[in-house]
């Protein structure tokens, strides 16, 4: 005998329990949706943009290199190559404009675009400091402010690409200009849910633990430290080629339509130690 009490009876007739199931592949679908990625070159960002690109999206891909986003805009229809250099602002300003030329509207912004500078903190000048800042967080806001007020008229979501180093220290890797660019995107990750979310533009951070790119690619080779990623990862290993996939697309797609102002970890446990 099944017993509910008047509230669970309400709200199993109110809606909720009762609303058509979408199917799945309907809800990270993106056919029809455009997006701009930045740091879509190499590394994460490129597997972003061909993530992105695959579940239909039209695609704006932005770095400096010319030669590697041309490749990439090649083997991807979906994609438009921008070339920028996203620390200047001219850049950022150009970038949305371009945005704003090619698509009817922009639905989706990755802000993925960042730089590392492995020094101890006595040692960094504080002008390397602005400058990882400048790129890492500042990028970011300047991005999403000039797309932002274009989404404010539809909606969207805006993704910014944090790291585990947002919330938990690097040490024994030196890098206080990178942690602190990396903790200062999930405080403006917060902020401009808080400010967007009425306004039905959703903003959330992807927090990846230690993924192959550029950036790491040094730890790979050593033993030394990969021993260290074991012994720290709840899944003692690092992450693969793909596993950030499905993140990306929950906060992108409508799957993820709920969410907005969080900071999703993806990194094998590390910081549930």
């Amino acid at each position: 005998m099944i017993v509910r009490s008047q509230r669970s009876q309400f709200l199993l007739s109110s809606g909720t329990m009762t609303a058509p199931i979408t199917p799945p592949s309907d809800l990270f679908d993106l056919s029809g949706q455009h997006a701009v990625v930045t740091g879509a070159s190499s590394g994460l960002g490129r597997r972003f943009t061909q993530v992105l690109a695959a579940a239909g999206a039209q695609v704006l891909a932005v770095a400096r290199r010319e030669d590697l986003l041309a490749t990439l805009a090649e083997e991807n229809a979906n994609v438009t190559a921008f070339t920028a250099d996203l620390s200047r602002e001219e850049d950022r300003a150009a970038t949305s404009s371009r945005a704003l030329e090619l698509f009817p509207a922009v639905d989706v912004l990755v802000n993925n675009v960042g730089i590392s500078n492995i020094v101890p903190a006595e040692d960094e000048t504080v002008s390397d400091f602005e400058s990882v800042l400048g790129l890492n967080l500042v990028s970011a806001f300047s991005m999403s402010q000039h797309l932002g007020r274009s989404m404010l008229d539809h909606g969207g979501s805006i993704v910014n690409v944090s790291s585990i180093h947002g919330a938990v220290s690097s040490a024994p890797i030196n890098q206080a200009s990178y942690n602190a660019s990396k903790a200062g995107l999930i405080g403006l990750t917060r902020e401009l849910a808080g400010q967007w979310g009425r306004r039905g533009v959703r903003v959330n951070a992807l927090a990846p633990g230690y993924f192959k790119s550029e950036l790491t690619a040094p730890m790979w080779s050593e033993p030394s430290t990969l021993a260290y990623l074991k012994r720290n990862t709840a899944l003692a290993r690092g992450g693969e080629a793909g596993e950030l996939d499905g993140a990306l697309l929950l906060l992108a797609s409508r799957a993820g339509s709920y969410i907005t102002g969080t900071t999703l970890f993806v990194d094998g446990g590390w910081t549930s130690r």
